[in-house]
């Protein structure tokens, strides 16, 4: 990436966002896993006129890459970091509003927030997200799930910016987003602003019930620590890790990565581990399991910046 263009990029932004612009700031503790580089250019957005900026700040230097970070709960951002713009969303973006069959939700608002907001006004529906660590924005950009229900289920419309145009927020309804299993068709440059969801009036003692369900059996079964959630996206008819343990691969390291002894299909971060680390164990897992079951796992993880588990050599 020409250092220049990102110049220019900060330049156009810095009168209008002024301190929430940084050039070279860590975009590691903004993950799960806490690992990888710097980038480019980091972008606090707190409201949709910063949107408006980002859009017309970049229309100067269209080819600088963009991408919005969430809670950072299924990314690694590799060691070199990411030459382009990460935006995070904050401020306006974290407002939650609880409605009699509806729950109005910012981008940024964190999913167990979600979950925990809408059951104690006493409305069923979102409790699953209670065990999800990701953003309402990324929920939506990856149709998100878990315990059998997932965001397509509940969903009724987005609200997305794209900073590859005005960057000015949009509405779309759900049929307009192509959400299948992990999947949308919304674009990089596309940010999740807001999103509405269906709900049902319930007793709150039931809803908060089902959400320390949830989180019960997420201990029971599921590792703490750094770790991005699940690595590889289930087969069909079948589970990642089951597949992975079936393969004895519990416990198997690559510096500081190594596969969880609890759950086979999520790879720890332990102290000192790097993003390369974990790129090279998850490459590892994917061709021993090819090797002994012909099965190649898809990773659901995504890798952000240069190298990655489908680079050449090393990571």
């Amino acid at each position: 990436m020409n250092p220049a263009a990102l110049d220019a990029v900060a330049a156009g932004l810095a009168p209008r966002l002024g301190d929430r612009v940084a050039r070279g700031a860590s975009i590691g503790p903004l993950t799960t896993y806490r690992l990888g580089g710097p980038a480019g250019i980091l972008v606090r957005a707190a409201g949709p006129e910063d949107l408006v900026a980002v859009a017309e700040a970049r229309a100067a230097a269209p080819e600088v890459p963009l991408v919005t970070i969430g809670r950072g709960s299924n990314l690694v951002v590799s060691d070199a970091g990411f030459p382009g713009i990460v935006v995070v969303l904050e401020g306006t973006f974290e407002a939650v509003a609880v409605g009699e069959s509806s729950v109005c939700a910012g981008g940024a608002v964190p999913l167990p927030v979600l979950a925990r907001r809408a059951a104690a006004a006493g409305r069923t529906g979102l409790e699953f997200y209670v065990g999800i660590p990701g953003s309402v924005g990324g929920a939506v950009r990856m149709n998100a799930g878990g315990h059998g229900r997932q965001t397509a289920d509940v969903l009724v419309s987005a609200v997305v910016a794209d900073l590859g145009g005005t960057g000015v927020p949009t509405a779309r309804d759900l049929s307009a987003l192509d959400l299948t299993y992990r999947h949308s068709n919304l674009r990089p440059d596309e940010v999740v602003t807001g999103a509405d969801f269906t709900v049902a009036a319930d007793d709150v003692a039931a809803c908060e019930a089902r959400l320390a369900e949830i989180v019960r059996w997420r201990r029971e079964h599921q590792p703490g620590g750094a770790n991005a959630g699940s690595v590889f996206r289930n087969p069909e008819g079948d589970s990642a890790g089951r597949i992975i343990e079936a393969a004895g691969l519990k416990g198997l390291r690559v510096g500081g990565a190594v596969v969880s002894d609890k759950h086979a299909n999520f790879i720890q971060a332990e102290p000192g581990a790097t993003a390369a680390d974990v790129a090279a164990l998850l490459r590892t897992v994917r061709a021993r399991v090819a090797d002994a079951t012909g099965v190649v796992l898809t990773p659901e993880l995504h890798w952000l910046g240069p190298g990655g588990w489908d680079a050449a050599g090393p990571a």
